[in-house]
């Protein structure tokens, strides 16, 4: 009885696992299938359009102006309706916004890897694209219509972070891009102007 008590325990258990992983990769089906190495500007959108978390990194204020890199959740927009630019949802609790706020110049950081489309290619291969995209990281105006796209944006792709404690003082913030750093394939860094990526050719 013993044993199969135990055996039951481990079913139940991978069917936990099972049921688990379904609904994970339910929630990051691709809306859009991945572009061409060759079109730059369609697969440096794709990686942020598709992606939910990357690590934004600031000037640290605290740490004698050294590189801080945090991971933070960010959105570009609705759901297959993304703009390029990424915003975020934060909190001066956090060194990030604070560090912001004192310097802005900041670097965002993507992989292709979370998306789930890299196989079992390590996450440097080239050909597992990957991008950084670099300005001022800015606060978003509360009372500008921009706020309203910023949290549209985000709490259709982030829900939770509608209950996230008011306390906290969370705000929104966006990265006004400056230039763009994009391996997608092999031979090194893909030519790709702000403007190419905030207007691709359709």
């Amino acid at each position: 009885m013993i044993i199969k008590g135990d055996f039951r325990c481990h079913l139940f258990a991978l069917a936990l696992i099972f049921l688990g992983s379904r609904v994970s990769v339910h929630a990051r089906l691709l809306s859009v299938s991945k572009p061409d190495p060759d079109d730059a500007a369609a697969t440096a959108r794709w990686l942020v359009s598709q992606n939910y978390w990357g690590v934004l990194n600031t000037i640290s204020k605290d740490l004698g102006g050294a590189p801080f890199g945090n991971v933070v959740s960010f959105s570009d927009g609705l759901p297959d309706g993304g703009r390029g630019v990424p915003y975020f949802y934060l909190t001066t609790l956090d060194p990030t916004p604070r560090n912001a706020l004192f310097d802005p110049r900041s670097s965002f950081t993507i992989s292709e890897y979370p998306i789930g489309t890299c196989g079992k290619k390590d996450p440097e291969n080239p050909s597992c694209a990957k991008i950084t995209l670099t300005g001022k990281l800015r606060l978003v105006d509360e009372k500008s219509q921009e706020v309203v796209f910023a949290r549209n944006a985000l709490f259709s792709k982030h829900p939770e972070m509608k209950g996230w404690p008011k306390g906290h003082n969370f705000q929104f913030f966006k990265l006004d891009i400056e230039d763009i750093f994009l391996i997608d394939w092999f031979g090194g860094p893909k030519p790709l102007t702000v403007d190419q990526y905030l207007h691709p050719k359709t």
